[in-house]
């Protein structure tokens, strides 16, 4: 247990240290597609992307509590694992984005897919806002950078227009994330990453693609509704 906390460290460092070291990625080059998409509808603002800075900070403070105080915890063990799958292929990801946008599709689902079993691993009791937190924070952004990374594919191949493909994407993420939010209602991190997600969507397509923009808020405020009502429900549940 104590060198997959150890691993943890390692790689989430490499994890916040890969943007210093990897060319600067302001998106998928459009000319790598049969279709170039200047502006891919479903790309959020670029200033949404700050989050990044939150989630590698309050990865780091995850792995480093979890490295000098909870190396032996079997809770906090059991998300070592997927995290650490989630955290390598994100090292990995900014060095193969530029020039293979399938390839890097594929790595950003798969790492969805680690980060979300690292969420549903954490115990919702044992030290929610060092375990869970962080996790859901990763599991959420990863939930929306994925539906972006795969409409732009779509999109760029030309399977779908780039609103329409936007609209598609937009779908499957509020349905998929409300989903995974109902079954974790304690966290509402992952929630709030998607709804960030959302809005920077909607922000990005006011000038350009009004309705798309409409759409997005759309779902970030129905994102918002669910969170709000599982607050006040928790509230409820407490008092009784």
């Amino acid at each position: 247990m104590t060198l997959r906390s150890l691993l943890v460290l390692i790689l989430a460092l490499a994890f916040a240290a890969a943007p210093l070291l990897a060319p600067p990625f302001t998106g998928y080059p459009p000319e790598t597609f049969p279709v170039a998409i200047d502006r891919p509808a479903i790309q959020p603002a670029g200033a949404f992307f700050s989050i990044w800075g939150l989630i590698y900070g309050w990865l780091i403070v995850h792995a480093a509590f979890g490295f000098w105080r909870r190396a032996k915890s079997l809770d906090w063990d059991e998300v070592r694992l997927p995290l650490a799958t989630a955290l390598g292929l994100g090292t990995l990801w900014l060095f193969i984005a530029p020039w293979a946008p399938v390839t890097a599709t594929v790595v950003i689902v798969v790492m969805l897919v680690a980060a979300l079993a690292a969420f549903f691993a954490a115990d919702e009791f044992y030290d929610p806002w060092l375990l869970s937190a962080p996790l859901g924070l990763l599991a959420g952004w990863l939930s929306a950078a994925s539906a972006v990374s795969v409409g732009i594919l779509v999109a760029g191949y030309g399977l779908l227009s780039n609103t329409e493909a936007a609209y598609v994407m937009l779908a499957l993420t509020l349905g998929a994330s409300a989903l995974v939010q109902v079954l974790r209602p304690e966290m509402p991190a992952y929630g709030a990453a998607v709804t960030w997600a959302l809005t920077g969507i909607a922000i990005a397509n006011l000038q350009t693609h009004l309705f798309v923009a409409i759409a997005a808020g759309g779902a970030a405020f129905a994102m918002v509704s669910l969170l709000l009502w599982q607050w006040r429900h928790r509230r409820r549940s407490l008092a009784a």
